[in-house]
């Protein structure tokens, strides 16, 4: 004895043609999206700018290879700027995840150490402008 019938699946259909125009729209607008980003992506930057506790550290050139030390009361990072590229190298943060992030090359591209306070990004130039940091 059945409480409730049981139906076929096969007579219904699971996508109407209705739901397949949105899928497919949607997909469209995600690829144009990407290409666009991809498109309009900003210049490679110039200047790296070191960031510690919202105050400028230093400004450096992406052309002059270096290894920037710093030591302050939240720990230590080494930020390694050589072919056109800035990363970090080693920290003694406890998770390490500032030295997960890719080297970085382009404008507005940044690496964060949030227990450390230390932010990296990339400029276009070389400016004198205060960060926008609200602390």
């Amino acid at each position: 004895m059945r409480f409730f019938p049981i139906k076929s699946m096969s007579h219904r259909k699971i996508f109407r043609r209705k739901d397949c125009m949105l899928i497919g729209a949607v997909l469209l607008l995600t690829i144009l999206t990407a290409l666009a980003a991809a498109f309009f992506q900003k210049d490679a930057g110039q200047t790296v700018r070191i960031l510690t506790d919202g105050k400028l550290y230093g400004e450096y050139s992406l052309t002059d290879d270096r290894v920037i030390v710093i030591e302050g009361q939240h720990g230590y990072n080494k930020i390694v700027i050589e072919n056109g590229t800035a990363y970090v190298e080693d920290a003694d943060c406890p998770d390490k995840y500032c030295m997960k992030y890719k080297p970085i090359s382009r404008g507005n591209e940044t690496i964060v150490c949030l227990p450390h306070r230390l932010v990296v990004e990339i400029t276009g130039k070389a400016d004198t402008r205060q960060p926008d940091i609200v602390s």
